[in-house]
Formats: C-alpha cells, structure tokens, sequence
C-alpha cells in the first residue's frame, strides 16, 4: 500500500521557489532544498522529480502567479499612462527600500539558464511574450478611450516595455545610483506620449 504524503505539496514548491530565487539554479543544493522545504529526498523525488523538475515547476507557479499581478496591477488604474508609470516606478521604489535584492525569478533564470539551456530559453521567452500580450491589450485600452494617439503600435511599444523591464530589473540588482533609475523610467514612460 503506498504511503500517503506526509507534507503539502503546493507549500513544499512554494519554499522551493523562494530559495531558488534567493540563489539561483546551480548556487541551490538538494540539502538546501529539503532543508527549506521540509521534506527527505525521497519525497522530493517522488513528488517532484529532479532539481531541473522541481525548478521548472518552481518557474512555472513564479511565472503564473507574476503574470497575475502584473495584469492585476495595470488594471487598477483606469489612465493608462498612470497604470505603466505606477508599475515601472514602483519596481524602481522596491529596490531602493533597502530590502532583498532577488530581482526577478524568471529574468533571473533567463541570464543563468536561457543560454545554455532550451528548455528554459522557450519557458523564459514564453513568459515575455505573455507579459508583452497582457501589456498590449493595457495599451489597446488606452487607444480605444483615446488617451493614447490612434495609430500607436501597440504591439511594438507592448514588446519595448517589456524589453525596458528586463533591462531595468537586471539593472536594478545592482542598485546602481537612484537618479540613473529613475531617468531611465522617464524616457521609458516618455514612449506613452
């Protein structure tokens, strides 16, 4: 008979996707991940299979619940210049409290992975696509209200910021001078004009 699990695994993936964050793929041991997920090896294996599983699937809950609240946090502004401004000022705001530095797990993992790794070069650029969608249809919004210009690309400006997002995440981790930051999101939100 087999043995029931004995730990929950939604909480178990969710431990192994903070740590992963914190350090990445191949900084990431199985002790480390038993140790934070509270689980023996065998469990791990049983229920998630290997590392390389247990991190895709790690990405793929990051992935789904950061679509979520991008898609979330645009939409709770009605002006769609605020929503982008709010959103891209807010990343910078995040990093300059004095916090955790984790950047983001996916854009983490496409500058680790991505490169030598097709798996996670389609994941990671599947998740780009999804936020340029979600970016565009924001975009859509603000030309069918006309708050943006009619013959606004919104497909092309939806793919330049998202773009300017991974390039300002990977910046920020390095905290570089405020000002720096906050010009670069300016000229960024310029685009919206």
């Amino acid at each position: 008979m087999a043995r029931l699990r004995e730990f929950d695994k939604e909480k178990a993936l969710e431990a192994a996707m903070e740590l992963f964050w914190e350090k990445g793929y191949e900084a990431t041991s199985l002790t480390d991940l038993t140790s934070r997920m509270g689980i023996q090896r065998p469990s791990l294996y049983a229920a998630f299979g290997d590392k390389t599983e247990l991190f895709e699937a790690a990405l793929r809950k990051y992935m789904g619940s950061h679509a979520s609240y991008v898609r979330t946090r645009l939409q709770k502004h009605a002006s769609v210049k605020e929503a982008f401004r709010s959103y891209f000022e807010s990343l910078v705001e995040a990093e300059y409290q004095g916090g955790e530095n984790r950047g983001c797990f996916c854009i983490n993992t496409m500058v680790e992975l991505a490169p030598h790794d097709k798996k996670f070069e389609v994941l990671t650029r599947e998740h780009e696509m999804y936020l340029a969608v979600i970016f565009q249809e924001k975009l859509g919004q603000g030309v069918q209200s006309g708050e943006l210009k009619a013959d606004l690309n919104a497909q092309a400006l939806a793919q330049t910021l998202v773009v300017s997002l991974i390039g300002l995440t990977v910046l920020l981790k390095a905290r570089p001078e405020r000002l720096f930051a906050d010009n670069s999101v300016s000229v960024v939100l310029s685009l919206l004009d």
